[in-house]
């Protein structure tokens, strides 16, 4: 990432794309002990959060990522009750896991708490659940994995909101971690990952579909839009131990504040373009590295 004196900031999307956006200002700057950590403020996207040179989320569009990683799972599940967020430290996915009235309780795990404190004072929209007196929202600051490995038939869901598998996130990305969520989870429990973009990143997805795969019965891929990521075009991963999102009945609770997500949206998400389709079936080679 790199800020000229025309205030615009940069992230390279691969070896042979970069992109650029114009920023009204640079909010913040600092280095935290595990990242750069950057908010600006963009005339397109508004306030956005960049991690180590990466887009993480912005005001215009965090709420399809937000919606997408916690809706579809938690309304796929048919009781979640308890819900482990390793990451997620802008607040987003909180905010949305919250809105479910059959959770009692989230236990929200972040490593970095600048991250934290960064979107508290910077993306209060989308770190409102943070600001708020929640008694079901507990927010630990330490290590993701960590917790998970210590779990066992513990949680219904499992939303691994994590940045891209670079410096502290890079963990988060093995067979070994997934292999910790499956026995964290109880019998129909459910874990999802975010996994990048199917255009610049079929290695990561070919990598991750493989390693769920070897804990998780049912492997599952969907996708959403989101502008502000590589190719504007995003895929989540998600494992569960016994419900199949293409055959199994989901639930349709009341979430009228949606405005990416509902139910047919959420069904939708997991059917697939024919390239992907290949990817995640393991008969195309990829054609694209990861970041």
């Amino acid at each position: 990432m790199a800020a000229t004196q025309t205030a615009w900031v940069t992230e390279e999307q691969s070896p042979s794309v970069k992109l650029s956006l114009a920023a009204r200002e640079i909010l913040h700057e600092e280095q935290s002990e595990f990242q750069h950590i950057v908010v600006a403020d963009s005339i397109q996207f508004g306030r956005m959060l960049i991690l180590d040179g990466v887009f993480q989320t912005s005001i215009a569009d965090e709420w399809v990522y937000s919606e997408m990683i916690t809706h579809v799972p938690l309304c796929l599940h048919p009781q979640p009750r308890r819900i482990l967020i390793v990451g997620g430290g802008d607040g987003g996915t909180a905010r949305e896991v919250l809105r479910h009235t059959t959770v009692e309780s989230v236990e929200m795990v972040e490593i970095d708490p600048a991250v934290i404190a960064i979107a508290k004072k910077y993306l209060p929209e989308i770190a409102a659940a943070l600001l708020q007196d929640d008694p079901r929202l507990t927010v630990t600051v330490g290590d993701g994995i960590a917790k998970v490995e210590a779990a066992e038939n513990e949680y219904d869901v499992i939303i691994v909101d994590c940045s891209d598998p670079i410096g502290p996130g890079k963990g988060l990305f093995t067979a070994e971690f997934y292999a910790a969520c499956a026995r964290a989870l109880k019998a129909d429990g459910i874990m999802v990952q975010q996994t990048e973009s199917p255009f610049f990143h079929q290695q990561l997805i070919f990598d991750v579909q493989q390693a769920v795969a070897k804990s998780f019965p049912m492997t599952r891929l969907y996708t959403a839009p989101i502008p502000l990521y590589p190719s504007g075009y995003h895929s989540f991963t998600l494992g569960a131990k016994t419900r199949d999102p293409l055959a199994s009945e989901w639930r349709t609770p009341s979430l009228p504040h949606c405005r990416y997500y509902n139910t047919e949206i959420g069904k939708a998400a997991f059917v697939l373009p024919e390239f992907v389709r290949h990817l995640v079936a393991r008969d195309e080679t990829p054609m694209t590295s990861s970041k």
